[in-house]
């Protein structure tokens, strides 16, 4: 609230400061009508008498100017050609203001402040028209006692409508701030695992407030099913291969035969490296399956990328029997994309024609459009269930080695990068080996 409170307390100090000035502005105005009045009362008693200017001061002249306050009144009288004929203090001459006859300033005589004024005017006989001076001149006190009392009535009325101002504007802050207090209690005793919609009436200026904090929810829940989905994956399929490692293990510790507990051992090791790339490919899926991911880009080169894991790949396919090769151009194809998650999906193509029958696999680079794609000789898929294969866990065989995850992964990663992803025959005449060509292709300013 102190914040509402700032600018309230800094338009009230203009307002004083406002206050003041005027208020002195107004004394002034009105004592300078005083001395309007005076000095128009001295010229008309100023004569032309024995060859010199003469004035017969009435006492009604200075009467005018006296005031509780006291203040003392000075007065004299000038020639034209500036000297002293009368009075009761010398004082000190002003310039003209734009042809006026009176002209009024603050001047200092003998250490002492004084509101001057000075009239400029001429005899009014047949006979003489001589110029002459009026200067009139008065203390302060009056004038400061005018303008303290004018501030004073101006304060009270500026109090009075500040302390009404700030009634005004707490209440109003109170009901404004309402709606806001009522959210932050529905929030504060909301279980911290609900994650459904608000619900709570708002005002039409807080609808949009709570639309974002619905929209965040609505993403925390995407995130949460995303993260239940994984745990309940990973445990339906690693529940079976572990479970398959510990009864293995348990019926070679029962035998004797060392020969026995090497096959045992052979077998073990190849569910642990199925279960350890499982359990990497979830990863992954969950990893690429998360609603709040933004993968970050940048440029890449296929042929580079493609050569980089046929290399890597190689000796292991190798040991298998497969065949693996790359066909690629000699200069880069570069596309704008994720480096890691290309490669996770260029991966996966290769391990899965590998392990689903495939003797050749060739990874194929061109450039125009760029397009990545791995070519094998294996069984291919079925037109039928090629999408059924983008599925997770879904096989479209029994045989081979696969988990059902390698194509789900290609997907997520062709639809975070608005890749086209395609399946076809690559020799539909051969129905036993029609092969399969799995194609990555990037748009052209990609």
């Amino acid at each position: 609230m102190v914040w509402l409170l700032c600018p309230l307390a800094l338009l009230v100090a203009v307002m004083l400061l406002q206050a003041w000035l005027a208020s002195r502005e107004a004394a002034d105005r009105a004592f300078d009508r005083l001395l309007d009045a005076a000095s128009l009362s001295i010229a008309e008693q100023v004569r032309w008498q024995q060859s010199r200017l003469w004035m017969d001061l009435p006492p009604s002249a200075l009467e005018m100017l006296a005031t509780d306050a006291e203040e003392r009144v000075f007065y004299a009288l000038y020639d034209a050609h500036g000297h002293f004929v009368t009075g009761n203090r010398s004082l000190p001459t002003l310039p003209a203001e734009n042809g006026s006859q009176m002209s009024y300033g603050d001047v200092t005589s003998r250490g002492m402040p004084l509101r001057l004024g000075v009239l400029r005017a001429r005899l009014e006989g047949w006979d003489r028209s001589d110029r002459f001076e009026v200067r009139v001149a008065q203390t302060r006190e009056g004038r400061r006692a005018l303008a303290n009392q004018l501030f004073l009535a101006s304060l009270v009325n500026i109090v009075i409508i500040a302390g009404l101002a700030v009634v005004v504007v707490l209440l109003s802050a109170r009901f404004a701030l309402e709606p806001l207090t009522r959210l932050r209690r529905a929030i504060r005793q909301r279980n911290p695992r609900t994650l459904a919609p608000l619900e709570l009436p708002l005002p039409r200026e807080l609808a949009e407030l709570r639309q974002t904090l619905n929209e965040l929810l609505a993403r925390m829940r995407r995130v949460r099913a995303n993260q239940e989905r994984f745990i309940g994956d990973a445990s339906h399929q690693l529940k079976t291969p572990l479970a398959g490692l510990s009864t293995r293990a348990e019926l070679a510790l029962r035998q004797s035969d060392p020969a026995t507990w090497r096959e045992a051992l052979a077998t073990m090791h190849g569910t642990a490296t199925k279960t350890a790339r499982l359990a990497g490919q979830l990863l992954s899926l969950t990893r690429l399956n998360n609603p709040e991911a933004t993968p970050a880009k940048q440029a890449v080169d296929l042929t580079a990328l493609a050569r980089r894991c046929v290399r890597e790949a190689f000796s292991r396919h190798h040991r298998r029997g497969v065949d693996l090769g790359v066909e690629a151009p000699e200069h880069a194809v570069m596309v704008s994309t994720n480096d890691w998650q290309l490669e996770e999906a260029l991966n996966n193509l290769i391990e899965n024609a590998s392990l689903y029958g495939a003797s050749q696999v060739t990874v194929q680079v061109t450039d125009t459009p760029p397009r990545l794609a791995v070519i094998d000789d294996g069984p291919g898929i079925p037109e039928s269930q090629r999408l059924l294969m983008l599925r997770p866990f879904h096989r479209g065989q029994e045989t081979g080695d696969g988990s059902g995850l390698g194509l789900a992964i290609v997907d997520s990663i062709a639809r975070a990068h608005d890749i086209r992803l395609s399946l076809q025959a690559v020799h539909p005449d051969h129905p036993e080996r029609p092969g399969l060509c799995i194609a990555l292709t990037f748009s052209s300013d990609a």
